[in-house]
């Protein structure tokens, strides 16, 4: 007796369709699973067995072997409990249905019930590009996969359900996607926000082009404040982006654990202890995405930079490339990481350095020890550098409020539009070719761009990123070339190199 039905697997951040085919033969009751299925697959034979049993029907005690198409891919998870579920009653003729351009997705407990599983919406996506009318998914994935659109959702809550759908004697309502807001209660609104004019106004350039900045200050200066004040002000996601960002919360299993879908933008802030392949992601059996994938078309806040060590050596190629390869023993993905890098640091061990109110305590070498912390390649990276003074309680105290996030956003909104009307990317991701079109200086900027330069050592990359920062700051001001004032004001974002700080 044999069946065969389909069903997905997750290659990188993408679907793949996966062919689960059934033979029942004569024999020794033995259950065998082939085509490179991880120990998460082979554990299915024991649930599969379970539900099967615990749904009312019968279990064959003979030679089964299951095969998961192609062979020459690794297959991971409990995904595919239920369509080899599916495939036995099929062969042994307890089920029968007419249905197939059908994929089945999802996990089985013991009692025949159906689980959700990471990944279900590119699994969708795929079963949908590949000419798939319906699929069947747990109920509790229900609203994930109904953001796809082409394709019949079936959600069941267990193997009994499915079995009485095919047979076609339970309809199945179609789900209703996740909502989509847009906001957040974790969102800082800038209008509470008091004193760091200057730090504002960095924040709007940078919202605007999606740079990277690098804040350093006391403690309690309002680093983290502006940082999270910054999430507000970006631009929401578009239709694709919202889509884009899904998929991959959806591989890390966290799409949807909160009821809904944002379209603000995500912020990811990890801790200075997580490890490398927390940043970047990896994985034995299956590549899963970073904090630096996670982040991708938003902010990748980390908080005292340099204790993050040598692990920020592995931000080098996502900062440069907008992507990360991850390699392993059986294959490379290509993960996207567009990113926006908001880092925080003190000025140096104690937290005082520069401080008008403050005397320092740390000696000369702690202070050069903690800053080589951060390499300068890291820092060469990261297009704006702003110190932060501690606000004067005057200005704390005071309860004049300040312009709102919404009024901010629109500013900012605007500013992208213009960018992507007329080069189809933000000002951080304009290419060679692009910025000699947009954001070549006229000849008193030339003469400016070189004098600081050579006064502020900076780098070829540098010298480029400092052209993007200005490009930004002309669009704010919708002008249609970057001017002198335009390039002296990206420079005072970028600060003085590190050997000539007192």
């Amino acid at each position: 007796m044999f069946a065969h039905i389909l069903s997905c697997a997750i290659r990188g951040l993408d679907g793949a369709v996966v062919t689960v085919e059934v033979d029942i033969a004569g024999g020794l009751p033995s259950f065998t699973v082939v085509g490179l299925a991880d120990t998460a697959v082979q554990e299915s034979r024991e649930r599969v067995r379970a539900a099967i049993r615990n749904s009312g029907y019968s279990f064959p005690m003979r030679r089964i072997s299951v095969s998961l198409a192609p062979a020459d891919m690794r297959k991971g998870g409990p995904a595919y409990d239920l369509p080899i579920a599916v495939a036995i009653l099929l062969a042994t003729q307890q089920l029968f249905t007419s249905q197939t351009q059908t994929a089945f997705l999802g996990e089985l407990g013991f009692d025949g019930t159906l689980r959700s599983t990471d990944g279900m919406l590119p699994m969708v996506i795929a079963a949908r590009e590949a000419g798939m009318t319906h699929v069947v998914v747990p109920q509790a994935a229900a609203a994930e996969a109904a953001l796809v659109q082409g394709i019949r959702i079936v959600p069941c809550s267990s193997l009994r359900m499915v079995a009485e759908y095919l047979e076609g004697t339970v309809r199945v309502a179609a789900p209703k996607p996740l909502p989509t807001p847009d906001n957040s209660s974790e969102m800082v609104d800038f209008a509470d926000v008091r004193g760091n004019q200057h730090a504002r106004r960095a924040l709007e350039v940078v919202a605007s082009g999606g740079h990277n900045i690098l804040l350093t200050g006391a403690p309690g200066s309002g680093k983290t404040m502006m940082a999270r004040a910054l999430w507000g002000i970006l631009p929401l996601l578009t239709s694709a982006e919202t889509l884009e960002v899904a998929k991959i919360r959806s591989v890390a299993g966290i799409l949807g654990r909160d009821g809904f879908m944002s379209r603000m933008r995500p912020f990811c802030a990890p801790h200075h202890t997580t490890s490398v392949a927390g940043l970047v992601g990896g994985g034995a059996a299956r590549i899963k995405p970073g904090m630096v994938t996670l982040a991708h078309r938003g902010v990748l806040f980390l908080d005292e930079l340099p204790e993050f060590g040598n692990k920020l050596e592995v931000l080098r190629q996502p900062l440069e490339d907008r992507s990360i390869t991850i390699s392993r023993a059986h294959g490379s993905v290509l993960m996207p990481a567009n990113l926006m890098l908001v880092a925080a640091r003190n000025p140096c061990p104690c937290g005082w350095r520069g401080d008008r109110e403050r005397a320092c305590t740390c000696r000369q070498a702690e202070v050069e020890r903690y800053a080589k912390r951060v390499s300068g390649p890291i820092l060469d990276r990261i297009d704006m550098h702003l110190d932060m003074p501690r606000v004067p309680v005057g200005q704390l105290l005071s309860v004049a409020r300040g312009e709102s996030t919404a009024d901010i956003r629109a500013r900012v909104e605007a500013s992208r539009q213009r960018q992507y009307l007329r080069q189809g990317c933000a000002n951080a991701d304009m290419s060679m070719a692009q910025i000699k079109q947009w954001a070549t200086p006229d000849d008193a900027g030339a003469t400016l761009m070189a004098r600081a330069t050579e006064k502020l050592m900076l780098s070829a990359r540098a010298y480029f990123r400092m052209l993007r920062v200005a490009r930004t700051i002309a669009d704010i001001d919708a002008q249609a070339n970057i001017k002198a004032e335009h390039l002296a004001e990206a420079l005072q974002y970028r600060g003085q190199p590190e050997a000539t700080r007192d």
